[in-house]
Parts: C-alpha cells; sequence; structure tokens
C-alpha cells in the first residue's frame, strides 16, 4: 500500500524524518518495502527567470540568458514553443539530473544527466525543463500536462530549490499490510498506528455536512443480509461533473490513482484514505426507484466498468435497480450506471461484504480491482459508516452536489460501538514471557484507542469497532509487545522445558543416509506438490480399480490438477522427466522423499496412513533398466540390507523390464523403464526409467547394527563360471542357489549374459564371478574344486543348468 508521508501529516504533526518512521513501522508489524522521496531521480534544477529571448533564425529553437539565482546568468538553447522572456521556467542546471523522454515528450525512458553543449553554433549551459522530465503530471501540478515548458508562478524565488515547489520532496512509503490488520488498509488506518507510535495525537478527518431536506421516492432492501450485513444508501442531487480540484488530484496520483471526474474521484479518495470501497450510481439509470442487494440468478449476465461481461450463478453477489444487476458487489460497478459528463444526480453506496465470498467470486470470475483486494481481506462496519459521512463531505467541499435527506442504512444487528473486553494482565504477561510495567500496558493501549482501566489484575479495554482482530488476552499481550518493542524480551526456558541432547530421530538420520548416498551416486534431489491430478492416473493406464486410483479428494482444491492426495509419486517423476527434456535437458538422475496418502476408507473416518517413499527417476541414451537397478541398490546398501528382484509388470512400464524389488520376502517397491507409450505421450526424447520404494516398510532396518568381520588370514580365490539354462530362469535365482550351496561365497557378481543359436532356441548362459573367502584354514585349489562341484550339482538338481565348455 502506498503511503504518501505528505497525506500522513494531515492526521498526525510527524516530527521525525522519513527515517525514523520507517524504522518505527518496522518495529510494530509494518514492513516498508520500499521507502523513495517522489523527486528522488531530479537533482540540481532551480527556478530560473528567463531575461532574454531571441529565435535562432531558420530554426525552431531560441537563445535564452536565464537568471538562476546564486548560480548567475547562464545561457541556454530551448526549442519549447512557450519560452519567452520574463516567465519563470525551471532549470536543469550543468550536471542536474533530470527524466529522458521520447520524441512525443511524453514517455519517459530513463534518467540522464545534464552537460553543457552547443546547439546549431550557440553554447549553451543547461536546459528549460518541462513536467514529464521532472516526473510530474498534469493531476501532481497544474500545467505539467502540457507539451511545452512547465510555467511556474510569478512569485516563485529565482534559484529556489523546484522540488519542494513541484512536491518532489515528499515521500512515499510502500507498506506491507498483514492479512490480520484490514484496518490499516488505508492512510487514516495507518496514521492511527503512527499516532500511537510517536504519542502524538491523531486529527479525523472532517465528517460533518448539511442536507438539504430534500426527499424521494426511493427503497433499497438487502435479501443477503448473511453476505451484505451492511448497506448504506445517500441520494445527492444538483450534481456538477467536474474536474477535482489539485490537491485531490494530486494525492490520488501519488497512490497510482487516475483523476476522473470529481463524483468518481471522492469515491477512490475515500478507498485511499478510509480504505472502504465505495460506489456512485447514476441516478437516472437507476430504474424502478429501487435498490436490492441479492445472490444473482444462475446464468444471469452483467458488463462491468470495464466492458468485460460475466456470466453469474447464485453465488456472486449482486447490486439490482428495480430491473437488473447494476453491479457486482465488492468487484465493480456495471457499465449500465456509470457516472457521465451528463450525470445529475447519483445515489452513493457503502457496504460491508462477508470477504470469503467477495474473495470466491473475484477469483472464479477472474475480476479484480481495488476494492475487490479490499473486501477480500475484511471490510469493517465503523469505516462503511465513516466512509459515507466522509465522502457527503467531499461533496460539499467540493460544491459539486446537494445532499438530500434520503438516506438508508440497512443494518443486520450489529454495532459500531466499542465492545468490552477484560484480561488478566498476569495472563498477558505470561503470554509474552517477560513483565512488562502495568504502567506501560496502560500507556500503550490508551494510544492505541483502547481506553484502558487496570484494576489489580483486571485489565478491560473498550475495544473500537475497526478492530475486529481483537479477541483475547493475546491479541491484547501481541498490541503491548508490538509497541513496548520486541527487543526487550529475553530468552527463557518454558517451565515444563527440559535440556536434551537434540540432533536428529532415527528416522531423520537413516533418511539422510539414503540421500547421501544418492547424492554420492549422482542423483539430485527434487521436491513435488502432494497433490496430483486424476489425469495424472489416466496417464499411469491404471485400471479403474487399481490402489492407486483409492485417491483422498480436496474439497477445495486450487484447481483440478491439484484436487487428489497422491497415493503414488511416479507421475509427477514422470512430469519433471518430460520437463527437463523438453527445455533441453537430455540426460539427468532424480529423486524425490515424500509422502503417499493411503486412505483406509472412503470418504475419510480416520487419517490416512502417510508413506514416507523415495521415487527415482533416470533418463538418457546411456541409462538403462540395470544402471537403475544399481542405483535402488544404493539405497539398500546405505540401509545395511539387500534387495532381491522378480519380474513383474506395471500398467505404466515396459512390461518385459520391469520388475518388483523384494526385501526379505516383502515387496517394498518396483522399478522399470517407463513405457514407450507414455514417452511419447509426454514428448520425451530419450529412455526414461523410474523406480518407488516404500520406506516404512524398510523403517524396521533402521538403526541396523553392522557386524565387524576380520579380514581373512589366507587369500581369497576367485572362480569365473559360466551357466547355461533355460531362458526363464533368473539371475536371483541362480545366486540364492549358489549362496545356498557354499557357505564360503561371500561376492557373487553376474558379468555376461549370451544367448545364440549354438545353445539352442531356449537356452541362454550367464558368467558369473564367485570370491571365496576362507575362515579358519586356507582354500586349496582342491577345496575350491569340491565347491564347485556342489553348485553344479545343486544347479543342475534344481534348475537343469549345467556348466558351458
Amino acid at each position: 500500500m502506498l503511503v504518501p508521508l505528505s497525506w500522513l501529516k494531515d492526521y498526525v504533526d510527524i516530527n521525525v524524518s522519513p527515517d525514523v518512521l520507517e524504522e518505527k513501522l518496522f518495529s510494530c508489524g509494518f514492513e516498508v518495502e520500499e521507502k523513495y522521496e517522489v523527486g528522488k531521480d531530479i537533482s540540481k534544477v532551480v527556478v530560473g527567470l528567463v531575461q532574454t529571448c531571441e529565435p535562432i533564425e531558420g530554426t525552431h529553437l531560441h537563445v535564452c540568458n536565464v537568471d538562476t539565482g546564486v548560480n548567475g546568468v547562464v545561457q541556454i538553447c530551448c526549442g519549447a514553443d512557450n519560452v519567452r522572456a520574463g516567465k519563470k521556467f525551471p532549470v536543469a542546471l550543468v550536471g542536474a539530473t533530470v527524466y529522458a523522454t521520447a520524441k512525443d515528450h511524453k514517455t519517459v525512458e530513463g534518467v540522464m544527466t545534464i552537460n553543457a553543449g552547443k546547439l546549431r553554433g550557440y553554447d549553451s549551459f543547461g536546459m528549460l525543463c518541462s513536467g514529464t522530465e521532472l516526473g510530474v503530471s498534469e493531476d501532481m501540478y497544474p500545467g505539467a500536462g502540457y507539451n511545452g515548458l512547465l510555467e511556474l508562478p510569478d512569485d516563485c524565488t529565482v534559484g529556489a530549490d523546484i522540488k519542494p515547489i513541484l512536491g518532489l520532496d515528499d515521500w512515499i512509503f510502500d507498506v506491507s499490510i498483514t492479512a490480520n490488520r484490514p484496518d490499516c488498509q488505508s492512510i487514516f488506518g495507518l496514521a492511527r498506528e503512527v499516532a500511537a507510535i510517536l504519542e502524538l495525537p491523531l486529527k479525523e478527518p472532517a465528517l460533518d455536512y448539511h442536507e438539504s431536506g430534500e426527499k424521494i421516492d426511493f427503497n433499497i432492501t438487502v435479501d443477503a443480509p448473511e453476505i451484505c450485513p451492511r448497506y448504506i444508501g445517500h441520494y445527492v442531487s444538483n450534481v456538477k461533473i467536474a474536474p477535482s480540484p489539485q490537491w485531490m488530484r494530486r494525492r490520488l496520483a501519488l497512490v497510482g490513482c487516475s483523476a476522473i471526474s470529481n463524483m468518481v474521484d471522492i469515491t477512490n479518495y475515500v478507498l485511499k484514505e478510509l480504505g472502504q470501497p465505495m460506489h456512485a450510481f447514476d441516478f437516472a439509470y437507476l430504474e424502478g426507484n429501487a435498490i436490492n442487494v441479492r445472490c444473482a440468478g444462475d446464468g444471469e449476465k452483467i458488463v462491468t466498468l470495464d466492458e468485460k461481461e460475466f456470466t453469474l450463478n447464485h453465488e456472486n453477489l449482486v447490486i439490482c435497480d428495480g430491473k437488473k444487476p447494476v453491479a457486482l458487489a465488492g468487484i465493480m460497478g456495471g457499465l449500465n450506471s456509470e457516472i457521465l459528463d451528463t450525470t445529475a444526480a447519483v445515489m452513493f453506496e457503502a457496504a460491508t461484504f462477508a470477504c470469503d465470498n467477495i474473495r470466491k467470486s473475484s477469483r472464479s470470475l477472474g475480476q479484480v480491482s481495488d476494492s475487490s483486494a479490499r473486501f477480500s481481506k475484511g471490510v469493517d462496519e465503523y469505516s462503511t459508516v465513516m466512509a459515507m459521512k466522509r465522502a457527503l463531505h467531499l461533496v460539499e467541499e467540493l460544491g459539486c452536489g446537494s445532499i438530500s435527506s434520503t438516506h438508508f442504512d440497512i443494518n443486520s444487528g450489529n454495532s459500531v460501538e466499542p465492545k468490552e473486553l477484560t484480561v488478566s494482565v498476569e495472563k498477558v504477561n505470561s503470554v509474552l514471557g517477560i513483565k512488562v510495567p502495568d504502567a506501560d500496558i496502560v500507556r500503550i493501549l490508551k494510544n492505541l484507542n483502547f481506553d484502558p482501566i487496570l484494576n489489580g489484575d483486571a485489565l478491560t479495554i473498550r475495544i473500537p469497532a475497526y478492530r475486529t482482530d481483537m479477541e483475547s488476552y493475546q491479541d491484547v499481550a501481541e498490541e503491548v509487545i508490538r509497541e513496548y518493542g520486541y527487543d526487550h524480551i529475553t530468552p527463557t526456558f518454558i517451565p515444563t522445558a527440559q535440556v536434551t541432547s537434540g540432533g536428529n530421530n532415527l528416522r531423520q538420520k537413516s533418511e539422510l543416509k539414503v540421500k547421501n548416498a544418492l547424492c554420492a551416486a549422482g542423483v539430485y534431489e527434487g521436491i513435488h506438490y502432494s497433490f496430483f491430478s486424476p489425469s495424472d492416473l489416466d496417464l499411469l493406464r491404471l485400471p479403474e480399480d487399481a490402489p492407486e486410483r483409492h485417491a483422498i479428494k480436496l474439497m477445495n482444491p486450487i484447481n483440478i490438477d491439484l484436487s487428489l492426495m497422491r497415493t503414488t509419486l511416479a507421475p509427477q517423476m514422470i512430469a519433471a522427466i518430460a520437463r527437463n527434456q523438453k527445455r533441453g535437458i537430455l540426460s539427468g538422475r532424480i529423486y524425490e522423499l515424500g509422502n503417499r496418502f493411503i486412505a483406509k476408507d472412503l470418504p475419510l473416518t480416520d487419517y490416512p496412513d502417510e508413506r514416507e517413499t523415495i521415487c527415482i527417476g533416470i533418463f538418457g541414451e546411456n541409462e538403462d533398466f540395470f544402471t537403475l537397478k544399481g542405483i535402488v541398490d544404493v539405497v539398500a546398501d546405505a540401509l545395511d540390507i539387500s534387495f532381491r528382484y522378480e519380474a513383474s509388470t506395471k500398467s505404466f512400464l515396459h512390461p518385459y523390464r520391469t520388475a518388483a524389488v523384494l526385501c526379505d520376502g516383502e515387496e517394498v517397491g518396483y522399478l522399470g523403464q517407463i513405457l514407450y507409450e507414455i514417452q511419447d505421450e509426454t514428448d520425451m526424447r530419450v529412455p526414461a526409467y523410474i523406480a518407488e520404494i516404500d520406506l516404512k516398510a524398510l523403517s524396521k532396518y533402521y538403526g541396523k547394527k553392522r557386524t565387524f568381520t576380520p579380514l581373512p588370514k589366507f587369500p581369497e580365490q576367485k572362480r569365473d563360471l559360466c551357466f547355461v539354462m533355460d531362458k526363464k530362469i533368473t539371475c536371483a535365482q541362480i545366486e540364492d542357489s549358489v549362496k545356498a550351496s557354499c557357505e564360503y561365497i561371500t561376492s557373487i557378481e553376474l558379468f555376461d549374459i549370451y544367448e545364440g543359436e549354438q545353445l539352442g532356441l531356449d537356452k541362454k548362459s550367464m558368467a558369473f564371478s564367485l570370491v571365496f573367502t576362507p575362515k579358519d584354514e586356507e582354500l586349496t585349489d582342491a577345496v575350491i574344486d569340491s565347491f564347485v562341484a556342489k553348485i553344479l550339482d545343486d544347479l543342475g538338481a534344481k534348475y537343469g543348468v549345467t556348466l558351458r565348455a
């Protein structure tokens, strides 16, 4: 929110510098995102008096002698059509900085430094300036919009700095207002806080006005009081549409709002000043002598002031006359009742709307405005009442209409009077962990307009109607400490706290070991949302009865793509791989450690089972099924366990390149190549592989203690054996049988697979390297040969395996 310092000073006689004020605002919970001087880029520009002005023959230029005060008389060449002797203009001296403009002399293209130069052979030591070159618009200073020099009043002192004259010495604070303080979404709301911080009196804006006594036949009704608890309307006649006065136009310009006409500007001014969105209806276009606040009918249409047409539903609140919608409540007025140059009478509107309804309507319709932004955060009824009075006062002050006695205030029963709250000082201090002196508590709350009364431990305050955030002693504690100073808080232990050694728990340590091992293997961590789309499950070609489709639906999802709690991490990993390939990254390794949400029943009757799961995705021309298997083994090694792999199928994986991952006979995951059809649908350019491991199922192995085995006293023996077998026999079956046949085998590794006609159509060979580790005595060749013979006998008997010649 943009806050001009000059506007704040209307309500508080601020006696500190902008820098100190910024620090004060920070200290009490208001983040100043930016603070800048209005003329921050303008320097060394003074008031100059043109003494002589002679045309340069054959050009549009003039050579002028300009009195710049203490800087003396300088010669300047100027091409503006309104330069003439005896007039005063802004002069940028040599070394000054001003804004550079485009050829149209209206568009700013950056900041430039003025240097001495020559034009048509004449020396020029400076520049006479236009409003655009000083960053000033017509709204900020009269005459600044002219496409020529900015003419200054005759009473300006020659040589005076131009900034105070044009208001460029003003400061703008861009303040971030937190969601719990909607009462500060205005200049006056923030002024209340500034007055409290600086302990200075607060001056309220003028609210008085006089009614003409005129009454008209009109009626206002509210059919949805739960959405519109307060609606105020007031009729103004004899309207004279004209430009707003300079002071109002300037203030609106400083907060980023363009001046339109006096009636429209009044509503915008009140919005910025008091935080209350208002609307002025052209009374001539209100049919049926009535306003009705109701929910729209399904399919009902309205065209708003920005000429956009919207189709409404029963959840959208509309303001209607006797026949049609004339405004989208809390968002924008209708085009069919806008203020025109011919407007002769208006009906002012100030209302309070339910913030959730306005927020949902604004989001669903895709229509955002200053009004919807305010109502979405909350507008209190105190501001609604005050804003109407302020608007009517401004009508009278500007002399742009007659205020009638036709006034409506539809109230669902809420009061704008302060409400009492009694809290315990001891509880307030217990929240803060320190003892704030009673005198300071009373002083702070008095400055914040809470009218505190302290009676022993009982503190009674009167909460103004605009402070809708104050409900309990915790809120009182917050108000006290932000004014007293957070630097007064000293760190202490909670009374029931105990000193612990801290550090990670067993689960965290085990998962960190897995992460570190994967990073060492060149796999990078990715993080995705815990939600996915029904279309993600369709992409995986999952059957309707698949467990993954038993997903929890969100009641109020952001959109359909984030409407289900994920039951598998695969869709988002596939999407991440595809996204990388679309961006030209054609190789990579990614893992994600996150939760899957498994519901026991739908709809939910209990909390879902949140299962820690790790998903690994690799892609690239140099990656294959076996490199992924090696990475999955890295996970097993990190936990000091081993995996077995069996052929399996998944609807989204290659039918012959998919395996189930087992640990001690329990299936804990899968791995495989992503189906070619899915790769094509997601525009992948290189092969991709994916694995998913259920870490919760492996949690029983967390903290497994390693057993120390001393190095053998005798040398290990190695044998390479090549077996011939049926194609259906797996590597795991061979490895299990070999290990069972000989207890001295400490390592068995597959290093070759061969299929060929000489072996037979249904045969293949697999070559293994076996390591025999002795225990208490040396293993001789004869002993090793006996082990090999037993291995061959067992393999032959179990699987019909023979030794390849």
